[in-house]
């Protein structure tokens, strides 16, 4: 199928400009709560190595992997490195507090396989957790804080039990240099003192946040003061000489539930049987072919890899390449196929433990087939056009739509090992600065308001609704990219709901448009989910505003504050980059 327009559009996106300060506006309709700020952008720089390579969103995480590296250790061992340190310096964003998941290359097997370390929810959680007593969503925010939100942690449980697996060098080894962090302190970064500024009186809802996050005159930490973190390294200490067991059980375990079951005005139902009884799952990857490569990544609970395939098989079907990135119905494809999988994704996914979902169908040529001939016209599509499709079941099942608010929070990094082996890890407590909850050194997650607010829709089930034990749909979307059967790209973005976007997008300028890692990390985003264009405020994006709203879109411009972090595995070596909107590096030898 071939486009019938091309509207040509002067437009360099490998030269965003600065981003300024300031508040993100909400990017999803259901949406009023402002999500994480932009804290400025540099420009993205391109790493060359022959042997390993780190790229993460902060350069003492980096470094940490890095070290485990040159020292023999494997890619899985520097990731329990990586995550230790993260959870320290970019406590907003993830921790031992939160989920994660990973998708995994094993160069000795040629296997490539996913882990799922995504939260559940307490086996107290009812239907009606995130409603007023007249039966209600209740707002946003007012789930969010207190222990309402908080789900099972899964991280802990991931990186012992995959480092069990799959690792090399000695478990309490990898702890070190975060112990070593928070005992002697680090310097807050700008970064981090930005987002304590933005959130402000907000992150004094509770004691414990409030004396670690602002000095003793109540003014919020600045860049560059030293912080120390007597408690995270004691944690860190137990979960060296015992392993998760140290985490889920005992001490630490009964502070947690402590925590959110006292939570000051909103405390939730977390027991010290949610967290024994926690397991991670090891799932198959979900992969599409496109342009002669496989795509694979993280299926349900997430809804990154189906949906993120789903727009690629829906743009497979027509010249992308040949259109480029200057034209305005390049844009349009990726924009309308983007609402499309959002579509899908709020009817037919969840958690496939819980509710059947029909993931073959959904990423199927033949019914993206008939999704891409929904775009083959010459305007945007209307808003009544943009609707689920039916893909097919293996049985017959109905649900409804639901509602579930993702801000964009969370960290993305990737790995490569001397070995060849692959991590690609998006990590997450959700909201920035979470529940806003504190315990033993590490914020807790609100990783259940990522379950839908509400449970039915036209008097139907929504597929993500909150049930015990289940875990909250995402839009993480950690990602390998096969060519030939070997590891090509590993890549993946924090951004809440815009991940799909980001990711997808990363993957068509490297595709299809030829850019080099470190253009596709830095380029301006486009993101279209739910019929209004995104475009990023301060960039080259904004030059598309007119000729998208001639197309019929409405057009807003705001911050889009990714995190993509990308590595590239060729015959002459590792080519890796941090998105510039950050402060991640990429590290190798």
């Amino acid at each position: 199928m071939q486009t019938k327009r091309l509207i040509g559009i002067t437009l360099s996106l490998l030269l965003p400009a600065l981003m300024p300060g300031g508040p993100l506006q909400a990017q999803q309709a259901s949406d009023t709560t402002a999500p994480e700020r932009a804290t400025g952008m540099a420009s993205a720089q391109r790493t060359e190595a022959k042997t390993f390579m780190v790229a993460a969103a902060n350069p003492l995480a980096a470094e940490a992997g890095r070290k485990v590296l040159a020292d023999g250790g494997n890619a899985i061992d520097a990731m329990v490195a990586v995550q230790s340190v993260l959870g320290l310096v970019e406590p907003q964003s993830s921790g031992l507090g939160g989920g994660a998941f990973l998708v995994y290359y094993d160069a000795s097997s040629g296997r490539l396989t996913t882990f799922d370390g995504r939260e559940t929810a307490p086996m107290e959680a009812t239907p009606t957790l995130f409603q007023d007593d007249q039966g209600q969503p209740l707002k946003f925010m007012e789930a969010v804080v207190g222990g309402r939100s908080v789900g099972t942690p899964g991280t802990v449980r991931l990186l012992h039990e995959v480092h069990g697996r799959l690792g090399k060098a000695e478990w309490a080894s990898l702890f070190e240099p975060a112990i070593t962090l928070a005992s002697e302190g680090f310097a807050v970064s700008p970064r981090l003192a930005s987002l304590i500024a933005a959130e402000g009186d907000k992150l004094k809802t509770f004691d414990s946040t409030t004396r670690y996050f602002f000095d003793a005159a109540g003014a919020p930490l600045a860049a560059g003061a030293m912080l120390k973190n007597a408690a995270y390294a004691e944690t860190l200490k137990a979960i060296a000489a015992g392993g998760a067991d140290a985490f889920y059980k005992g001490p630490i375990a009964e502070a947690i539930v402590k925590t959110v079951r006292e939570a000051a005005g909103n405390p939730g139902v977390l027991s010290l049987s949610d967290l024994a009884n926690y397991r991670i799952k090891e799932r198959d990857p979900v992969c599409i072919a496109y342009r002669a490569l496989d795509v694979c990544g993280m299926g349900p609970p997430s809804s990154g890899a189906v949906a993120v395939g789903q727009m690629l098989g829906t743009l497979e079907n027509f010249d992308i390449r040949g259109l480029g990135s200057e034209s305005a119905e390049s844009w349009r494809l990726i924009g309308d196929a983007q609402r499309l999988a959002f579509a899908d994704r709020e009817r037919y996914l969840a958690d496939t433990d819980f509710v059947p979902a029909p993931i073959k169908g959904l990423v199927s040529k033949t019914y993206l087939e008939q999704r891409a001939a929904l775009l083959d016209r010459e305007t945007a599509l209307a808003k009544d056009e943009v609707k689920a499709g039916e893909p097919e079941w293996d049985h017959a099942l109905l649900f409804g739509d639901g509602e579930a608010i993702e801000l964009p929070f969370t960290s993305h990094f990737v790995i490569v090992d001397a070995d060849g082996n692959v991590v690609s890890t998006t990590t997450t407590i959700e909201n920035g600065f979470g529940s806003r909850l504190m315990t033993n050194g590490f914020l807790l997650n609100n990783e259940l308001t990522d379950f839908s607010f509400k449970t039915h829709d036209a008097g139907v089930p929504v597929a993500n609704r909150v049930e015990p034990g289940k875990r909250p749909r995402s839009s993480m979307a950690p990602t390998i990219v096969m060519k030939d059967g070997k590891p090509l790209l590993a890549i993946g973005s924090p951004g809440g709901s815009q991940i799909i976007g980001y990711v997808a997008q990363a993957l068509v300028a490297y595709i299809d448009w030829q850019m080099p890692v470190e253009a596709i990390v830095a380029m301006p985003h486009l993101n279209n989910r739910f019929g209004t264009y995104d475009l990023e405020a301060g960039t080259a994006a904004e030059e598309l505003a007119e000729p998208l709203r001639s197309l019929g879109y409405e057009v807003k411009a705001g911050e889009m504050n990714s995190g993509l972090h990308a590595i590239e595995i060729t015959a002459e070596g590792l080519a890796g980059s941090a998105d510039p909107r950050r402060e991640g590096v990429a590290l190798g030898d």
